[in-house]
């Protein structure tokens, strides 16, 4: 493709190289980190076996609800495609790649408002946020955080323009608060955000209406979901706020309590929890700050080289500090500081999951692009490897290829033998199928088992299957007149009060090799692999303690 000059001094037309215009520039390699970045997203998602929570969150969808007994949901929404196609990892996760995809347009155009107008700069911070582990994971992984990062991008980005002039952004930046919540519960760290951005860079917006407003906007998005958790005793903010503080919030009364023959309410996650030492309390902070450095994989290193190249270093810094602009960096740094200050804080008294804070990562990027800069060439390949890794790791949950010790082999163990266990009980299974963990009932369901399976209460963390919603709990009567099956994990058979083991198998999931079924009760010895194996699994037929009556 060519042009021609108009003739000067009577030359003729000279046909020129057709060269890209800066605005082209600016476009062309954003869009192609967005679809390199979905491209591996969905080769991703085709090939790699969902993990546990994962189907779990499955099969909320199956009964759609403003509230669930772990999460608000946003999550339960992302997997409806995937009841079009049952069994298929690909069809479930595709919600999940679309708004993965639209998360990092929002990245893109939030560095762009923030005045990241020099390209490279731009385009380092949009790549190494999109290669973080977190950042590529969560647009493969359906989780509840998916739907909260995509929000809390549109977030900042309203709340930065209303911060630049047009305070009316803030009903907007209201709207993806509320959305946010209706995701996952941290999105109320976007409040002290704003409030930092407000009283720093635009104080005089607080003497109006529209932050106020912004905020009744969140609230009545938001407010269906209170309604639902007010109509069934605040289950999921009890669950979450005792998950989160390792607290006690009391016992949680769910109908499958009903199997038990007792009124008494399932236990609380944490009612006897002790607390931490201080010793414990410095492990946990220290283990928080490495995982978050971790989160940036190989790029890590090129930032920590960088400082070498001196003066170069020194003004790429500056020159991110002259291209941002003042309500840009008040607003990225209290996106940073305001997620790492909380949970670091918490894991000093609670357990806390190494994703919760993740979402710093929105606002330090551009930080980190800065610090790399000069290594520009470096930090890509770091991105690189970082994709390389997790493609690996894909690539092993599918097939088992890598030597992995067994200690460190958990993708195994939450994907391994499912499959295969499902077939099993779809041949096996008498009566009402049950389980004591609710991420094996979410397996099988994903699966299909024959009949949907659910969780016999009391025998570990109660879950969504004790509100009987999304599969249907028997008759207590019938359980008790004609039994049940129960799959219990790994090697021990639950007692359970009237009720005795009438007939039992015992299921060993050994890597690379067929389920392996020994009819009765055996022990981890008898294994086919020795010691090397991921799942061991009870199928034990219960029948009440006096015999069936029929």
């Amino acid at each position: 493709m060519s042009r021609s000059h108009a003739p000067e001094d009577g030359a003729p037309n000279t046909p020129v190289p057709f060269a890209w215009g800066p605005v082209s520039a600016a476009l062309l390699t954003p869009l192609g980190i967005i679809a390199a970045v979905t491209l591996w997203r969905l080769l991703a998602a085709w090939g790699m076996p969902v993990i546990q929570d994962e189907a779990y969150y499955y099969d909320w969808s199956h009964a759609l609800a403003w509230g669930y007994f772990d999460h608000p949901p946003g999550v339960a929404l992302l997997g409806l495609v995937g009841l079009l196609y049952p069994g298929s990892a690909l069809a479930a996760r595709l919600g999940v790649l679309i708004i993965g995809t639209l998360s990092l347009f929002a990245l893109w155009g939030l560095y762009r408002a923030a005045g990241l107008k020099d390209q490279r700069l731009l385009s380092l911070s949009l790549l190494l946020a999109a290669a973080t582990f977190p950042g590529l994971g969560s647009g493969v992984m359906t989780t509840p955080d998916t739907v909260l990062a995509l929000c809390w991008v549109v977030a900042l980005h309203e709340a930065l323009a209303a911060l630049t002039g047009d305070r009316r952004r803030w009903l907007s930046a209201g709207a993806a608060t509320g959305f946010g919540l209706l995701g996952k519960y941290t999105m109320l760290m976007i409040g002290p955000v704003f409030l930092i951005a407000l009283l720093l860079a635009d104080r005089r917006a607080l003497r109006t209406p529209w932050p106020y407003l912004g905020g009744l906007v969140a609230f009545a998005i938001f407010l269906p979901n209170l309604i639902w958790n007010v109509q069934h005793d605040w289950l999921t903010l009890r669950f979450q706020v005792g998950h989160g503080f390792t607290a006690d919030t009391g016992a949680l009364s769910l109908p499958v309590d009903a199997l038990l023959g007792a009124d008494t309410p399932s236990a609380g996650e944490h009612a006897d929890a002790p607390p931490m030492d201080p010793g414990q309390r410095l492990q946990g902070v220290g283990s928080f700050v490495f995982v978050q450095l971790l989160f940036w994989g190989a790029p890590l290193l090129v930032a920590l080289a960088a400082p070498l190249t001196g003066r170069r270093w020194i003004a790429s810094l500056s020159a991110l500090l002259e291209s941002t602009t003042p309500q840009a960096r008040v607003l990225l740094w209290a996106a940073t500081l305001t997620p790492l200050l909380l949970f670091g804080g918490l894991a000093a008294t609670s357990s806390v999951e190494p994703n919760w804070a993740a979402l710093y990562i929105v606002g330090a990027a551009p930080l980190l692009a800065a610090a790399v800069l000069p290594l520009a060439r470096w930090a890509v390949i770091g991105a690189a490897v970082n994709v390389l890794l997790l493609t690996l790791y894909a690539v092993h949950a599918a097939t088992a290829a890598l030597p992995l010790p067994h200690s460190a082999d958990r993708i195994l163990r939450e994907t391994n033998g499912y499959p295969a266990l499902a077939s099993h009980l779809r041949e096996r299974a008498d009566g009402p199928l049950f389980v004591d963990r609710y991420q094996t009932a979410a397996m099988l369901n994903f699966y299909g088992a024959g009949s949907r399976v659910s969780q016999w209460p009391g025998l570990t963390r109660p879950s969504e299957y004790g509100l009987g919603r999304i599969v249907d709990l028997p008759d207590p009567a019938a359980i008790a007149d004609s039994g049940f099956t129960l799959i219990a994990w790994k090697y021990a058979v639950p007692k359970i009060a009237g009720f005795r083991v009438a007939n039992a198998e015992t299921l060993y999931d050994c890597r690379g090799l067929p389920l392996h079924v020994v009819p009765e009760i055996s022990w981890p010895d008898a294994s086919p692999c020795g010691e090397d194996w991921l799942h061991i699994w009870r199928v034990l037929r219960y029948q009440p303690n006096n015999g069936p009556k029929r």
